[in-house]
Protein backbone atom coordinates (compact mmCIF):
# COMPACT_ATOMS: atom_id res chain seq x y z
CA UNK A 1 0.00 0.00 0.00
CA UNK A 2 1.52 3.35 -1.06
CA UNK A 3 1.84 6.34 1.28
CA UNK A 4 -0.93 8.16 -0.61
CA UNK A 5 -3.22 5.14 -0.39
CA UNK A 6 -2.44 4.75 3.30
CA UNK A 7 -3.30 8.39 4.02
CA UNK A 8 -6.52 8.09 2.02
CA UNK A 9 -7.47 4.92 3.92
CA UNK A 10 -6.89 6.63 7.27
CA UNK A 11 -9.43 9.31 6.33
CA UNK A 12 -12.18 6.79 5.59
CA UNK A 13 -14.89 6.80 8.27
CA UNK A 14 -15.28 3.13 9.14
CA UNK A 15 -17.48 3.51 12.21
CA UNK A 16 -19.74 6.60 12.53
CA UNK A 17 -20.12 8.33 15.89
CA UNK A 18 -23.54 6.81 16.63
CA UNK A 19 -22.14 3.31 16.08
CA UNK A 20 -19.18 3.85 18.39
CA UNK A 21 -21.36 5.29 21.16
CA UNK A 22 -23.94 2.50 20.99
CA UNK A 23 -21.20 -0.14 20.73
CA UNK A 24 -19.46 0.97 23.93
CA UNK A 25 -22.73 1.48 25.81
CA UNK A 26 -23.81 -2.02 24.78
CA UNK A 27 -20.44 -3.36 25.94
CA UNK A 28 -20.87 -1.66 29.33
CA UNK A 29 -24.44 -2.91 29.74
CA UNK A 30 -23.47 -6.47 28.77
CA UNK A 31 -20.53 -6.63 31.21
CA UNK A 32 -22.68 -5.33 34.07
CA UNK A 33 -25.51 -7.73 33.23
CA UNK A 34 -23.21 -10.74 32.98
CA UNK A 35 -21.37 -10.12 36.23
CA UNK A 36 -24.50 -9.21 38.18
CA UNK A 37 -26.30 -12.15 36.57
CA UNK A 38 -23.63 -14.50 37.90
CA UNK A 39 -24.36 -13.27 41.44
CA UNK A 40 -28.10 -13.82 40.85
CA UNK A 41 -27.35 -17.30 39.52
CA UNK A 42 -25.34 -18.13 42.64
CA UNK A 43 -28.39 -17.33 44.80
CA UNK A 44 -30.33 -20.11 43.07
CA UNK A 45 -28.05 -22.20 40.83
CA UNK A 46 -29.58 -24.40 38.16
CA UNK A 47 -26.44 -26.49 37.70
CA UNK A 48 -24.15 -28.13 40.34
CA UNK A 49 -21.61 -25.31 40.40
CA UNK A 50 -21.22 -21.68 41.48
CA UNK A 51 -19.55 -18.72 39.79
CA UNK A 52 -16.62 -17.42 41.90
CA UNK A 53 -17.94 -14.47 43.89
CA UNK A 54 -14.94 -12.31 42.97
CA UNK A 55 -16.13 -12.45 39.36
CA UNK A 56 -19.60 -11.17 40.25
CA UNK A 57 -21.15 -7.74 40.79
CA UNK A 58 -23.61 -6.60 43.42
CA UNK A 59 -22.25 -8.02 46.65
CA UNK A 60 -25.51 -9.79 47.46
CA UNK A 61 -28.73 -10.82 45.69
CA UNK A 62 -30.53 -7.50 46.18
CA UNK A 63 -27.58 -5.46 44.98
CA UNK A 64 -27.04 -7.74 41.99
CA UNK A 65 -30.69 -7.40 40.99
CA UNK A 66 -30.45 -3.61 41.10
CA UNK A 67 -27.36 -3.63 38.87
CA UNK A 68 -28.98 -6.18 36.56
CA UNK A 69 -32.20 -4.22 36.06
CA UNK A 70 -30.36 -0.90 35.58
CA UNK A 71 -28.13 -2.44 32.89
CA UNK A 72 -31.15 -4.20 31.38
CA UNK A 73 -32.81 -0.89 30.54
CA UNK A 74 -29.58 0.49 29.11
CA UNK A 75 -29.14 -2.60 26.94
CA UNK A 76 -32.78 -2.55 25.80
CA UNK A 77 -32.94 1.14 24.88
CA UNK A 78 -29.43 1.39 23.48
CA UNK A 79 -29.67 -1.96 21.69
CA UNK A 80 -32.96 -0.95 20.09
CA UNK A 81 -31.41 2.34 18.95
CA UNK A 82 -28.45 0.40 17.53
CA UNK A 83 -30.74 -1.85 15.48
CA UNK A 84 -32.91 1.04 14.26
CA UNK A 85 -29.92 3.12 13.14
CA UNK A 86 -28.26 0.12 11.49
CA UNK A 87 -31.44 -0.54 9.54
CA UNK A 88 -32.24 3.10 8.73
CA UNK A 89 -28.74 3.86 7.44
CA UNK A 90 -28.54 0.65 5.43
CA UNK A 91 -25.45 -0.42 7.34
CA UNK A 92 -27.08 -3.68 8.45
CA UNK A 93 -27.48 -4.92 4.88
CA UNK A 94 -24.21 -3.47 3.61
CA UNK A 95 -22.02 -4.91 6.37
CA UNK A 96 -23.64 -8.28 7.10
CA UNK A 97 -25.10 -9.41 3.80
CA UNK A 98 -24.88 -11.34 1.58
CA UNK A 99 -23.94 -14.26 3.81
CA UNK A 100 -23.89 -17.83 2.54
CA UNK A 101 -22.85 -21.16 4.14
CA UNK A 102 -20.28 -21.62 1.36
CA UNK A 103 -18.65 -18.27 2.19
CA UNK A 104 -18.57 -19.11 5.90
CA UNK A 105 -16.95 -22.51 5.28
CA UNK A 106 -14.44 -20.92 2.88
CA UNK A 107 -13.37 -18.28 5.40
CA UNK A 108 -13.23 -20.78 8.27
CA UNK A 109 -10.88 -22.89 6.19
CA UNK A 110 -8.74 -19.82 5.44
CA UNK A 111 -8.69 -18.88 9.14
CA UNK A 112 -7.60 -22.37 10.20
CA UNK A 113 -4.80 -22.35 7.64
CA UNK A 114 -3.66 -18.82 8.47
CA UNK A 115 -4.71 -17.42 5.10
CA UNK A 116 -7.60 -15.20 6.18
CA UNK A 117 -6.57 -11.63 5.48
CA UNK A 118 -7.49 -8.45 7.39
CA UNK A 119 -6.44 -5.89 4.81
CA UNK A 120 -9.26 -3.48 5.63
CA UNK A 121 -11.40 -2.75 8.69
CA UNK A 122 -14.40 -1.45 6.75
CA UNK A 123 -15.38 -4.83 5.33
CA UNK A 124 -16.27 -7.98 7.26
CA UNK A 125 -15.41 -11.49 6.14
CA UNK A 126 -18.08 -14.20 6.26
CA UNK A 127 -16.97 -15.48 9.68
CA UNK A 128 -17.24 -11.98 11.16
CA UNK A 129 -20.66 -11.49 9.58
CA UNK A 130 -21.91 -14.76 11.07
CA UNK A 131 -20.43 -13.96 14.49
CA UNK A 132 -21.93 -10.46 14.69
CA UNK A 133 -25.35 -11.54 13.43
CA UNK A 134 -25.31 -14.47 15.87
CA UNK A 135 -24.54 -12.24 18.84
CA UNK A 136 -27.33 -9.82 17.85
CA UNK A 137 -29.79 -12.74 17.77
CA UNK A 138 -28.34 -14.02 21.06
CA UNK A 139 -28.87 -10.64 22.74
CA UNK A 140 -32.49 -10.62 21.58
CA UNK A 141 -32.89 -14.13 23.01
CA UNK A 142 -31.35 -12.94 26.28
CA UNK A 143 -33.86 -10.10 26.52
CA UNK A 144 -36.83 -12.36 25.73
CA UNK A 145 -35.78 -15.15 28.10
CA UNK A 146 -35.04 -12.53 30.76
CA UNK A 147 -38.55 -11.14 30.39
CA UNK A 148 -39.97 -14.67 30.68
CA UNK A 149 -38.11 -15.01 34.00
CA UNK A 150 -38.70 -11.52 35.37
CA UNK A 151 -42.34 -11.13 34.31
CA UNK A 152 -43.41 -14.74 34.03
CA UNK A 153 -47.03 -14.05 35.01
CA UNK A 154 -47.36 -10.96 32.81
CA UNK A 155 -45.94 -12.71 29.72
CA UNK A 156 -47.40 -16.25 29.84
CA UNK A 157 -47.11 -16.79 26.08
CA UNK A 158 -43.42 -15.86 26.14
CA UNK A 159 -42.89 -18.09 29.18
CA UNK A 160 -44.61 -21.01 27.42
CA UNK A 161 -42.54 -20.44 24.26
CA UNK A 162 -39.46 -20.86 26.44
CA UNK A 163 -40.83 -24.13 27.77
CA UNK A 164 -41.83 -22.79 31.18
CA UNK A 165 -40.14 -20.72 33.87
CA UNK A 166 -37.40 -23.21 34.75
CA UNK A 167 -36.55 -23.83 31.12
CA UNK A 168 -36.44 -20.07 30.49
CA UNK A 169 -33.67 -19.89 33.11
CA UNK A 170 -31.74 -22.57 31.24
CA UNK A 171 -32.22 -20.74 27.92
CA UNK A 172 -31.06 -17.52 29.59
CA UNK A 173 -27.98 -19.23 31.03
CA UNK A 174 -26.86 -20.77 27.74
CA UNK A 175 -27.53 -17.54 25.85
CA UNK A 176 -25.34 -15.78 28.42
CA UNK A 177 -22.66 -18.46 27.97
CA UNK A 178 -22.65 -17.91 24.20
CA UNK A 179 -22.27 -14.17 24.79
CA UNK A 180 -19.30 -14.72 27.13
CA UNK A 181 -17.68 -16.98 24.51
CA UNK A 182 -18.21 -14.30 21.86
CA UNK A 183 -16.63 -11.66 24.10
CA UNK A 184 -13.56 -13.83 24.74
CA UNK A 185 -13.08 -14.57 21.03
CA UNK A 186 -13.76 -10.92 20.17
CA UNK A 187 -11.07 -9.71 22.60
CA UNK A 188 -8.57 -12.25 21.26
CA UNK A 189 -9.23 -11.14 17.67
CA UNK A 190 -8.86 -7.47 18.66
CA UNK A 191 -5.53 -8.32 20.30
CA UNK A 192 -4.41 -10.00 17.07
CA UNK A 193 -5.59 -7.09 14.90
CA UNK A 194 -5.29 -4.03 17.22
CA UNK A 195 -6.20 -1.50 14.52
CA UNK A 196 -9.81 -2.69 14.84
CA UNK A 197 -9.84 -1.25 18.37
CA UNK A 198 -8.43 2.04 17.14
CA UNK A 199 -11.15 2.17 14.47
CA UNK A 200 -13.84 1.64 17.10
CA UNK A 201 -12.34 4.40 19.25
CA UNK A 202 -11.73 7.08 16.64
CA UNK A 203 -13.90 5.88 13.76
CA UNK A 204 -11.19 5.93 11.10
Amino acid sequence: MTIEATEKYRKIVIHPVWLRITHWLNALAVIVMITSGWRIYNASPIFPFHIPNQWTLGGWLGGALQWHFAAMWLLFVNGLLYLILNGATGRLWKKFFPLTPAAVLRDIKKALTGKLQHDTSNKYNAVQKLAYLSVIIDLILLVLSGLAIWKSVQFPILRDLMGGYDNARIVHFFAMSFLVLFIVVHIVMVALVPRTLLAMLRGR
